[in-house]
């Protein structure tokens, strides 16, 4: 049997990176939002999930300089 290539389009590289599982549920099992609200509320969750690993990802670096920080100190 002849397998089909399939290519993925440029705007699906955006949906894959914002969301591997909204691709996957969309591109793989063909499911399509029915209820635009809760896209909406998708979003937002996606969005707000965003901006925790951000501030997580700073506060990881500020408590990495005050070690550096304190080692420094004690190492006078």
């Amino acid at each position: 049997m002849k397998q089909r290539r399939q290519f993925i389009r440029a705007s699906e590289v955006g949906d894959y990176v914002y969301c591997r599982r909204s691709w996957w549920l969309r591109r793989v099992a063909g499911w399509e939002p029915g209820r635009p609200e809760r896209l909406s509320q998708g979003r937002s969750l996606h969005r707000r999930h965003g901006q925790m690993t951000g501030a997580s990802g700073a506060l990881l670096l500020i408590g990495l300089v005050f070690v550096v920080t304190a080692l420094l100190l004690l190492l006078q």
